[in-house]
């Protein structure tokens, strides 16, 4: 058994990884995340105003790789990159749509 078939079904690759870089004050941000969490989509995230010193120096040079402006949200779903809260774009790249 390969250590793709012995995962739970929760887990398989269907979902892409979906990842947000946020601020703790955006309300773009916060409605992007509330939009991902209402479709019961896994992601991760970064609020990136909450860190510190070199910690948040790496992830703003992480948020110009996809977002040279590094403006927010920026949310990568996959190897698609949206910046801004722009709900029909996101339900595109999660195949909701």
């Amino acid at each position: 058994m390969t250590d793709d078939e012995s995962k739970s079904p929760s887990e398989d690759k269907s979902q892409p990884d979906v990842k947000i870089y946020s601020l703790s004050t955006c309300s773009h941000c916060k409605s992007a995340k509330k939009f991902l969490g209402e479709c019961t989509i896994k992601y991760e995230f970064v609020d990136v105003d909450l860190l510190e010193g070199d910690e948040r120096k790496a992830i703003i040079e992480d948020v110009k790789k996809f977002n040279p402006r590094c403006s927010f949200p920026t949310v990568i779903i996959g190897d698609k990159v949206i910046v801004g809260y722009k709900e029909k774009e996101i339900k595109e790249a999660l195949g909701l749509e």
